[in-house]
């Protein structure tokens, strides 16, 4: 069997991620593995057409990155470290969440990635689309996804 040395685990930062870091956690601790924690933040370029100076879309996102990464850390400190677990690296990235994210699995040669899914249903999945399912079926390696409201807590 293969043993999982490097976890990618994709974060929104929503009330969903805490839900599965306990998963990513044991997986990480079965394989004694690294865990790259990714946030990956929208690019709003697409309002340049909308008489939007480049300089204030790029500073908008700019600001979201450097949040993001207060919040990434604060989240890596509450689900990992504070539980005695410190090799996670946080990283936050602009652009389209599922390219991103099979970026971070070529580019840092990750073994697994685990994330979970929202349960989206009709309008708002056409609109929103699904990153899991996405990842799930272009991924190079095995995801493990988790619907964290079909799970239980223990």
């Amino acid at each position: 069997m293969k043993r999982f040395k490097k976890i990618l685990f994709p974060v929104d930062l929503s009330e969903v991620s805490p839900k599965i870091a306990p998963w990513v956690l044991d997986m990480a601790l079965t394989f004694d593995a690294q865990v790259l924690v990714l946030f990956v933040a929208r690019r709003f370029d697409h309002f340049s057409t909308v008489y939007v100076a480049p300089e204030t879309i790029e500073s908008f996102e700019n600001d979201i990155v450097h949040g993001a990464e207060r919040s990434l850390d604060e989240f890596i400190e509450r689900q990992f470290q504070s539980k005695g677990f410190d090799r996670c690296t946080p990283r936050v990235v602009l652009g389209d969440a599922a390219e991103e994210i099979l970026e971070a699995v070529s580019k840092d040669q990750m073994d697994l990635v685990i994330m979970g899914t929202h349960g989206r249903k009709g309008l708002e999945r056409v609109l929103f689309g699904s990153v899991a399912d996405r990842v799930v079926k272009m991924c190079t390696v095995p995801v493990l996804t988790v619907n964290p409201y079909r799970v239980s807590a223990s």
